[in-house]
């Protein structure tokens, strides 16, 4: 297994495109990508990153009034030496989004950012299997999770196959 750097690994990585084309799949079209850069944004020019003013900033925006409609998908990869703010800001601003809010961090089920912010109050799909985020060789070496939000998610757990390979029968 690859050796953990807390604090030093690189926060600002690409999703593999085949993990976004299932998600696409599932939930629709991405149409905002919340804290990213033009370099690795999924949606094009609508993205908001760690710009300085609140119309760049993803923690200072204010998520409810970007242009968004039903169907829509509001993409949340927070870099992961910082995901508290960004989980706490995904729960606080989901009620008031008429899209889906959909978050990749890893399945940290045992941290408070967990059990206040995502614990019964979103959908939580373990994924199977790990992702490999564009530039890297191996898989990410922990477990990830997707947190969906949105008026129509129906909180609970649930594992996702996302890469449609079959289950194991047992």
């Amino acid at each position: 297994m690859p050796k953990q750097k807390p604090g030093k690994s690189e926060q600002a990585v690409g999703t593999p495109p085949e993990f976004l084309y299932a998600v696409q799949e599932r939930f629709g079209s991405i149409w905002w990508d919340l804290a990213a850069t033009k370099k690795n944004s999924v949606s094009g020019s609508r993205f908001l990153g760690p710009g300085s003013s609140a119309d760049e900033n993803a923690l200072a925006a204010d998520w409810a009034v970007l242009p968004q409609a039903p169907g829509d998908v509001m993409w949340l990869n927070p870099p992961y030496g910082n995901i508290r703010p960004f989980v706490a800001k995904a729960a606080e601003q989901a009620p008031a989004l008429r899209a889906t809010l959909v978050v990749l961090v890893p399945a940290s089920v045992g941290t408070e950012w967990f059990a206040r912010h995502v614990h019964r109050k979103a959908l939580v799909l373990a994924l199977r299997p790990r992702l490999t985020f564009v530039g890297s060789t191996d898989p990410y070496p922990k477990d990830l999770m997707l947190v969906v939000f949105g008026r129509w998610v129906v909180p609970g757990f649930d594992v996702w196959r996302w890469d449609g390979g079959k289950e194991c029968p047992f």
